[in-house]
C-alpha cells in the first residue's frame, strides 16, 4: 500500500499530538501527582507510536515506545515523576519534533537519540542517576500471566457461531514475532492494523493492552471474522517485516462445538493451564467477559462505529483558501463596478438587484474572511514550553499567564507573527524579569510574571507582552544609545520618555551586559519592528522603572480586504487605509506654517507635519499651493501624527489589496494597488512611510 497519500495527514496529526504532549507535560510538571494527566499523555504517546509504526517511521515509533514504558510505570504508580524524568521526557519530545520536521522536509525521520533512549531505559530499570526509583525494570513489562490459549466467553462464542452460520469466515490466527525484533509491540500493532482493514477481531491473547506494552514473549493469537481467504491473510501478515511465522486456520461450527465441550474441563482445572496450540484444543472458560478488549488504539470496533458522532470539522489546504480569497476579490471588484453602473443608469430594477447582490456578497465576504481566521492560540501554545526551558537555563522562576488565546487573526498574519513574539518573550525573560536574588532584594516575589494577552479593538488585534521586572531606566538607555552612536547627548536630552523607549528598536541596539544564546547578540528588537511594520502593524513600549515593561503590538485583522478612504489628486485616485486615519479636515492656506524649513499645522493644540501628496508623487495636474483651502487626512503611526494634503474626498470603500508585482520597483509610500468600480487603478498609500 502506498502510504504517501497519508503523509500530509500524518504530519498534521503528529504535530497536534506533540503539541498536546507538551501542554500536558507542563500541566503534569505543575501537578505531578495527577494520574489523570498521565493517562492523557500516555494515550497521545500511544497514538503517535501507532501512527509512526503504520507509516514505517520506526525510529520515531521506537522512541515513543520507550517514553510509553516510563509513562506506564507512572500511571500504574510504580514510579513517581521527578525533575530528571521531566527533563528526559521533554528532551524526548524535542527529538520527536525534530524527526517530524525532518519528515515534513522529505526526510525519513531519523535522528541519533541514543543518549535519550539510554536515559529512558535507566529510568525504566530503576538505574537512573536522579535518585532512588523503585525497581520497575523492563522485566516488569514482560508477561506476568501466560495462559496458553485464547479464552472465549459465552457471548464471544455465540458471535463466532452466528458469523459462521451467516457465511462469514471465522479464523484462528497465531503469529510469532522474530526473536531479533526490537519492536515486537509495534510489529503486533501492524498485524492488528492489517486485520482491522478487512474484518473484526473478536478476542486476542494476550489482551491488546498487554500486547501494546510488550507484555508477551514472542507470540500472540486471536479469533477473527472476515470475508477474506485464509491464505490471503497469511500472506499479508508474513509480508510485515520481523514476523517469523503466521498460522491461519479456518474454523467451522463443529470445531467451535468441540471447543465448547473442552471448555468445561478447562474450567475445572483452572489452576493448571493446558497448553494447546491448535484450535482443536483451545481452552474456553468464562473468566473474561470483556468484548471490546481486543481492540488496539487504531482499530474501529463495531460498537464504536455506531456510537461515534460524525466529524464537524475538515482540514483544508491554506492554498485553497487563498484561491477562494482571490476569486472573491475579483467578485468584489465586479460588485463595485455594478454599483457604479446602477447609479449612473438610474434603472430601479437594476439598482434593487445590485443592492441585493451587495448584501449577499457582504455576507459571503464575512464567511470567507472567517474561514481564514485562526485563533492566536496556534502561535501561543508553543510559548509555555519555551518559557519553561528559558527559565531553567537562566535559573529564574517565571509564570507565563496567557489570556485571549481564542482571539482570531488572518492566517497570513498568524504565519508571520510567531518569530517577533518569540523575540519579545525572550527579551522579557532575559532582560525584563530579574534574577531570584534581585527580586527578593527589591521586595518582589521570587517568581516573575510574564503576561501574554491578545484582544480585539476595532479592526485591529492587540498582542501585549508585559513583565513585572525591572523596567526601562531612561538614563541607562540613553547612555547606551549615545555610546553606540544612535543619538547625541543633545538629541537625547530633548526626547520624551516614549521616544527614548523607542530607541530599543534602533538597528543593532542592545542593552545586554553579556552576550548569551538567548538575547544580546546585537540583533536587538529592530527585526521585530520591521516585521510588524511590514504586516501593517505597529509596536509601542510603556515602562515603569522598577515595576515592569509592556510591549504592545497592533496588527490588522486581515491583509486581503481593507476599508479605505478614496481620495482624488488631479486625475489620479489614491486609497488611504481607514485604520491609519485619525480624522479628515479642511485647513486654510494661512494655517500652514513654515518652521525650520518644514511645513507644520496646528492640530489639537500641537504642531504636526504637513505633507503635500502632489509634491511627494509629482502629480503634474494639481498643486495644492494654489488652493486657498485644502482637504487634509490626518494619519497616525503609533503616537505620531501627520497631515496629508489631497484635492478631494471621494468616499469610503472596501478595497482589495493587490500586489504591485515584480515589474515595478518598490515605491516608498505605496503598499499596493486596487481596482475600482470604474476599472481605474488606485494606488494604496502606506501611512507608515510618511511618518519617520
Amino acid at each position: 500500500m502506498d502510504m504517501n497519500q497519508y503523509l500530509s495527514m500524518f504530519i498534521d496529526e503528529s504535530n497536534d499530538h506533540l503539541q498536546s504532549l507538551n501542554e500536558n507535560m507542563l500541566q503534569l510538571e505543575g501537578n505531578p501527582e495527577d494520574l489523570g494527566i498521565v493517562q492523557v499523555i500516555f494515550r497521545s504517546a500511544h497514538t503517535l507510536k501507532g501512527m509512526a509504526a503504520t507509516m514505517g517511521f520506526e525510529d520515531l515509533a521506537s522512541l515513543t515506545h520507550k517514553m510509553e514504558n516510563v509513562l506506564d510505570l507512572v500511571r500504574n504508580e510504580k514510579l513517581k515523576m521527578q525533575d530528571f524524568i521531566f527533563d528526559t521526557l521533554f528532551k524526548s519530545l524535542d527529538a520527536l519534533e525534530t524527526m517530524v520536521q525532518d519528515i515534513t522536509q522529505g526526510g525519513e525521520g531519523k535522528a541519533d537519540v541514543s543518549s535519550i533512549v539510554a536515559s529512558l531505559q535507566a529510568i525504566e530499570s530503576g538505574e537512573w542517576t536522579g535518585g532512588n526509583a523503585p525497581a520497575a525494570a523492563a522485566n516488569q513489562s514482560s508477561n506476568t500471566s501466560t495462559p496458553s490459549a485464547v479464552e472465549l466467553d459465552e457471548f464471544q462464542y455465540s458471535v463466532l457461531d452466528q458469523s459462521i452460520a451467516e457465511g462469514h469466515r471465522v479464523l484462528y490466527i497465531e503469529v510469532l514475532v522474530s526473536e531479533q525484533s526490537q519492536l515486537k509491540g509495534v510489529r503486533a500493532y501492524m498485524v492488528f492494523d492489517l486485520l482491522e482493514r478487512s474484518g473484526e477481531v473478536v478476542k486476542s491473547f494476550p489482551t491488546v493492552q498487554d500486547i501494546e506494552q510488550e507484555k508477551f514473549e514472542r507470540s500472540f493469537s486471536l479469533y477473527y471474522i472476515t470475508t477474506k481467504e485464509a491464505q490471503e491473510l497469511e500472506k499479508g501478515i508474513m509480508s510485515i517485516s520481523e514476523i517469523e511465522s503466521a498460522k491461519v486456520i479456518q474454523l467451522d461450527q463443529e470445531t467451535l462445538q468441540q471447543m465448547t465441550n473442552q471448555a468445561a474441563a478447562a474450567v475445572e482445572v483452572a489452576d493448571a493451564p493446558v497448553p494447546v496450540p491448535a484450535p482443536e484444543a483451545v481452552s474456553l472458560d468464562t473468566k473474561d467477559s470483556s468484548k471490546d478488549e481486543a481492540k488496539p488504539a487504531a482499530s474501529k470496533p463495531a460498537a464504536a462505529k455506531q456510537a461515534a458522532a460524525p466529524s464537524r470539522t475538515i482540514r483544508v489546504d491554506i492554498e485553497r483558501l487563498d484561491v477562494l480569497m482571490n476569486l472573491f476579490s475579483e467578485l468584489l471588484i465586479d460588485r463595485s463596478r455594478l454599483e457604479q453602473l446602477a447609479s449612473e443608469t438610474g434603472n430601479n430594477d437594476l439598482s434593487d438587484t445590485v443592492a441585493h447582490l451587495s448584501r449577499v456578497s457582504t455576507d459571503l465576504q464575512n464567511i470567507v474572511l472567517k474561514l481564514r481566521m485562526v485563533p492566536v492560540d496556534t502561535v501561543f501554545n508553543r510559548f509555555p514550553r519555551m518559557i519553561r526551558d528559558l527559565a531553567k537555563t537562566l535559573d529564574k522562576k517565571i509564570d507565563l499567564v496567557i489570556t485571549g488565546a481564542e482571539t482570531e487573526l488572518d492566517r497570513t498574519v498568524i504565519d508571520e507573527i510567531g518569530d517577533p513574539l518569540v523575540h519579545l518573550l525572550r527579551n522579557a525573560v532575559d532582560h525584563g524579569v530579574e534574577s531570584i536574588a534581585e527580586r527578593v532584594e527589591a521586595g518582589k516575589p521570587e517568581m516573575g510574571t510574564v503576561n501574554l494577552r491578545a484582544f480585539h479593538s476595532g479592526n485591529h488585534v492587540f498582542i501585549e507582552i508585559e513583565d513585572d521586572g525591572k523596567g526601562i531606566y531612561r538614563e541607562k538607555l540613553l547612555k547606551t544609545a549615545v555610546k553606540r552612536g544612535v543619538v547625541t547627548e543633545e538629541q537625547g536630552a530633548k526626547m520624551s520618555d516614549d521616544e527614548v523607549n523607542q530607541l530599543l528598536f534602533a538597528p543593532g541596539f542592545s542593552t545586554a551586559d553579556k552576550i548569551s544564546d538567548i538575547s544580546g547578540r546585537g540583533v536587538g528588537l529592530d527585526v521585530v519592528k520591521s516585521k510588524i511594520t511590514s504586516l501593517g502593524g505597529n509596536v509601542t513600549i510603556h515602562s515603569t522603572p522598577g515595576k515592569g515593561t509592556n510591549f504592545s503590538v497592533q496588527l490588522p485583522l486581515t491583509l486581503s480586504i481593507i476599508a479605505a478612504m478614496l481620495v482624488r489628486l488631479g486625475s489620479e485616485k489614491y486609497a488611504v487605509p481607514l485604520s491609519s486615519i485619525v480624522e479628515t479636515a479642511i485647513v486654510q492656506r494661512q494655517q500652514v506654517r513654515n518652521i525650520h524649513g518644514n511645513k507644520m499645522i496646528t492640530f489639537r493644540e500641537s504642531l504636526i507635519p504637513y505633507l503635500s501628496l502632489s509634491e511627494v508623487f509629482g502629480v503634474p495636474d494639481f498643486n495644492d499651493a494654489d488652493e486657498q483651502e485644502t482637504e487634509i487626512v490626518v494619519i497616525r503611526k503609533g503616537e505620531r501624527l501627520a497631515a496629508v494634503a489631497v484635492e478631494e474626498f471621494i468616499g469610503q470603500s472596501e478595497i482589495v489589496l493587490k500586489s504591485m508585482g515584480t515589474y515595478l520597483p518598490a515605491i516608498e509610500g505605496i503598499s499596493g494597488a486596487t481596482i475600482l468600480g470604474d476599472g481605474q487603478v488606485a494606488l494604496i498609500l502606506d501611512p507608515n512611510a510618511f511618518i519617520k
